[in-house]
């Protein structure tokens, strides 16, 4: 059944709103001036077609990935406390204070009401619910075990939300840095340097060589200054519409792959996506063909990802899992080495979220050793560039004073 939502003047004039659930909008206002109510507007949480079953709503995700990682161990709480799925998220809905999030499960509510599955329900939100999301649930449904399945979810969106994070905060010192020296400079370049040729230009003395060729990197960034914007924004564009073919996409991840430090971080990092949705969906009983093929679309590395297909391709042909990730070089072979071991021991999503854990852990390791690094460097660097400018600038004074001498 449909959800709603209203605003309506109740017998005292007061305007309010809230929701209610009913086979279609003209139910919805007739059951809303039964209770004494005049509605003055009723409008549908999801789009609905003309015989009232509801539709897949485009529109922005209102859950973030830490909001969906939270309401996931919320309603896995709440149903492995005993409540059934209806009223827990009947009281999830009452806690939330966010207006479209309450809507949103709202709308779950009605349609979990109205006999659709849980899974059903969540793919009218493609947008706040994977694929992988919804296969999980699917199997759980289907199992038995939706509590487990509902834990299980929120542990892994938790442990990619921290990864994440981690990987934004080794960067986020650097990038900072890195603007700050890059403003420090222009400032100088565009500004300082020009002053002194004014200050020396009444003289006859010839300037110092280092001066003069600050001098002209000087003019050439007044004087040229759009022009590389303008090559820097066109080089943007291009490579981003580049990046839309996959061919182009495919042999760019792939030579990315190749980067010392950055390369073996991102094949460490899409491994260790890659293996933990694997391990999940596995454990969550769904079929490994299936499994393989939502998790390949974890990987965000195009060459990574074509591998994980190929994988899948060869697992679907017969071939063990292990035999089919040992022959793709670009994941790592300790991947390889524990799928190995999960099915010669029976069991693969274990072995397959241990994997994931060490390549994760190796990941936060790195990205803090590269930042560690990064850091000083970006330091040492702009002090050089720094002091260069200030030598060219204080040469010439040193220089007159000489002479004066």
């Amino acid at each position: 059944m449909p959800a709603f939502s209203y605003e309506v003047l109740d017998a005292q004039g007061q305007t309010r709103k809230g929701m209610i659930e009913a086979d279609s909008a003209k139910a919805a206002r007739s059951l809303l001036r039964a209770q004494a109510m005049v509605p003055l507007a009723v409008e549908p949480l999801g789009d609905v077609d003309d015989s009232g079953a509801s539709m897949v709503r485009s529109r922005r995700a209102v859950f973030n990935a830490t909001g969906l990682a939270v309401w996931t161990r919320q309603l896995a709480g709440l149903i492995s406390s005993g409540l059934p799925l209806e009223r827990a998220l009947t009281a999830l809905m009452e806690e939330i204070d966010s207006e479209p999030q309450r809507q949103l499960v709202a709308s779950l509510r009605a349609e979990v009401n109205g006999g659709s599955t849980f899974a059903k329900s969540l793919a009218l939100y493609p947008r706040d619910f994977s694929q992988i999301y919804r296969a999980v649930i699917d199997a759980g449904e289907h199992s038995g075990h939706l509590d487990q399945v509902l834990s299980r979810l929120a542990d892994d969106l938790e442990e990619r939300d921290q990864l994440k994070n981690s990987l934004i905060g080794a960067s986020l010192y650097p990038a900072i840095v890195t603007c700050f020296a890059f403003v420090v400079v222009m400032v100088l370049m565009s500004y300082v340097v020009p002053q002194v040729a004014e200050v020396f230009s009444g003289t006859k003395h010839a300037l110092p060589l280092l001066t003069r060729i600050m001098l002209g990197f000087s003019d050439l960034i007044r004087h040229w200054w759009w022009l590389g914007a303008g090559l820097a924004v066109v080089g943007t564009v291009l490579l981003r519409l580049s990046l839309r073919q996959p061919a182009f996409r495919q042999r760019f991840d792939a030579g990315w792959l190749q980067l010392p430090f950055v390369g073996k971080l991102s094949r460490n990092y899409n491994a260790a996506r890659f293996a933990s949705t694997l391990a999940m969906l596995s454990n969550a009983g769904v079929p490994i063909l299936k499994a393989l093929q939502a998790a390949a679309q974890t990987v965000s590395n195009q060459a990574m990802r074509q591998d994980a297909i190929d994988a899948l391709d060869q697992v679907r042909e017969g071939a063990p899992l292990a035999s089919a990730l040992a022959q793709k070089k670009r994941f790592p072979a300790l991947l390889s080495m524990f799928a190995r071991l999960g099915e010669q021991t029976g069991e693969l999503p274990q072995m397959l979220q241990r994997v994931a854990n060490q390549l994760a852990g190796d990941v936060k390791r790195r990205a803090m050793r590269l930042a560690t690094i990064l850091e000083p460097l970006l330091i040492v660097g702009m002090g050089i560039i720094v002091g260069i400018i200030v030598m060219a600038v204080l040469m010439p004074i040193i220089q007159l004073n000489q002479f004066v001498r």
